[in-house]
Formats: structure tokens, sequence, C-alpha cells
């Protein structure tokens, strides 16, 4: 126990007091009220109150119903493999291509920076599509191989009308 002298003036003489530590729960409780007690607590001992994240709600598959996946495909025109995949709604075409493993260059990975992820659809599914924006079309300016259906995949969203649709990747003249 620390002690500290304390000279008392009227007695003249030295006492020692215990100095006390620290005050209890108990003392805290009658000095300050109960509900004043957590604003005694360390703050030390907070991130241990927070719960951290059940790792069970990560790792939740998503279920898949009949319209969440469509089967499209794509023909290369290098050297006429086809690849018939499954997309899923919602993502992009060249998403659903690389996650496939398709063989697509995608240079900037779909930020609509290059053209390397040029494809050329048919006509009927041309027509079904929201034409291409005013970035798209000067993107596609600078591809190979260009057509009046040529889109560029990055910027074709998955969706229930792409069903069974064929998308033909062009031959490169400088490979």
């Amino acid at each position: 126990a620390s002690a500290r002298s304390i000279i008392c003036p009227q007695q003249r003489r030295t006492r020692y007091v215990r100095a006390p530590k620290m005050l209890t729960a108990k003392h805290l409780c009658r000095r300050f009220g109960h509900n004043r007690i957590a604003a005694a607590r360390s703050l030390v001992s907070a991130p241990q109150r927070v719960r951290p994240p059940r790792p069970t709600q990560r790792f939740i598959r998503r279920r898949h119903f009949a319209d969440d996946i469509i089967p499209i495909a794509f023909v290369d025109s290098r050297d006429g493999q086809t690849y018939a995949i499954e997309a899923e709604v919602g993502k992009t075409v060249l998403d659903a291509a690389l996650d496939n493993e398709v063989d697509i260059e995608a240079a900037c990975g779909g930020e609509l920076a290059c053209s390397t992820c040029h494809v050329i659809l048919e006509q009927a599914l041309y027509d079904k599509l929201e034409p291409p924006d005013e970035e798209e079309e000067d993107m596609l300016d600078l591809a190979w191989g260009l057509e009046d259906t040529s889109r560029l995949c990055c910027q074709i969203k998955v969706s229930p009308q792409l069903k069974d649709a064929k998308f033909v990747i062009p031959e490169d003249p400088d490979i």
C-alpha cells in the first residue's frame, strides 16, 4: 500500500494516511448513481464489448431460381470454338464471360476505357437491347471488325431477354 504523509496544522504532528488505489464499483454507485457507472468504465474494454459479425452471415450462398441463370453462348471467330455458359442475371455479359473462362481480352476490366471486349450480336438481339450510349460508340469506333450490330459486352447487362443469345468475338487482324 502506498502511504503519504500529511501534516495536520492543528496538532502539528505527522499522520500517515493510506491513499486509495481505485474506487470499487460499490463506491462509484454510492457517489455517482447506478446510471453513471458505465461512464466510469475504462475505454479499453469498450472494443471487447462490441460483438464481431457472425461468420455465417458472410458465407450464406444465394439461392438460384429459374430466372437467375440464363444460358448464353460465345463464338470465337478466330478458331470457331463455341463457349456455352450460364450467366447470372444482373451481371454484365463481360463478367459472365470472364467467370466462365471465355477467351476475351477485356484489357480495362469493364471500365469502358478500351474496345477489347467488342462482340457482334445477331440483328434480332441487337434490336431488343437499349441502343449504345455515346461513350460506347466512341470506343466502338476504335474496335477491329466493326459491324452494324457491334457492342461492348462490358456495357450489356444479363437479363432474361438474353436467353440463348449468341455473341461472336471478332477476329483481331493484329494477332
